[in-house]
């Protein structure tokens, strides 16, 4: 699932007639950054979800196969979104990224599906390092011990992009709610995991990040 229904408010007039998944970065939309990830993966149906000026993405995805979750009456946030939209799949995990940040290496989301244990997790969080973090001016948000195993403290930022298994969303009775209000749960009963990403990550959220990661592609193309 792509996350592409927030407001974008931190894009201040950029989002006010455009999608934040629409703003061009080295002149591509970020939401097909976002798409060429899932097109280099072996996950075959993608859910994209929608709110703010969401008839723009419809016309901008309409020759891709991707399936539309829509919450034109109420922005639902990342865990009621997610929600939501499991009424359109028939999984037990499910793979979600953000679609407002830029990635520089290998394939995240390949990288989370390999790395991902059902048995021991349930949910694995890529992570990046303060280094490779471009654009971000958080302090991190995970501390991680040796086998993965995760707990909140700076350290470690979350990327947008992970495997979490679809029950414990599913058993969250409000139709609102950020999914740090699942991981909070899981967390309490050591089943929620981190690898770190090996290249840079740029959270485009926000104007600056635009120029940041057109700078980190170039920096970084061979």
């Amino acid at each position: 699932m792509i996350f592409a229904a927030g407001r974008g408010t931190r894009m201040g007039a950029l989002t006010q007639t455009m999608p934040k998944p629409l703003i061009p970065v080295a002149g591509k939309p970020l939401i097909d950054y976002a798409l060429a990830l899932v097109d280099d993966s072996p996950i075959e149906r993608t859910i994209v979800n929608l709110h703010h000026l969401g008839d723009q993405l419809i016309d901008h995805l309409a020759d891709r196969d991707v399936v539309f979750s829509h919450e034109a009456a109420q922005l639902l946030e990342t865990g009621g979104g997610l929600k939501k939209a499991l009424t359109l799949l028939n999984q037990d995990d499910v793979v979600t990224l953000n679609s407002d940040a830029v990635w520089a290496g290998p394939n995240p989301i390949q990288a989370v599906l390999d790395a991902w244990d059902p048995d021991r997790m349930d949910a694995l969080l890529m992570l990046v390092a303060p280094q490779n973090t471009v654009g971000h001016k958080g302090k991190g948000d995970f501390l991680m011990a040796p086998d993965g195993l995760l707990r909140r403290g700076a350290g470690l930022t979350y990327t947008g992009c992970q495997i979490i298994k679809t029950d414990p969303v599913a058993s969250v009775t409000e139709d609102v709610f950020s999914l740090n209000l699942v991981w909070d749960r899981l967390l309490a009963s050591n089943r929620v995991y981190g690898i770190e990403y090996a290249g840079q990550w740029c959270d485009v959220g926000h104007p600056e990040g635009i120029t940041l990661a057109e700078t980190m592609l170039r920096d970084n193309r061979v």
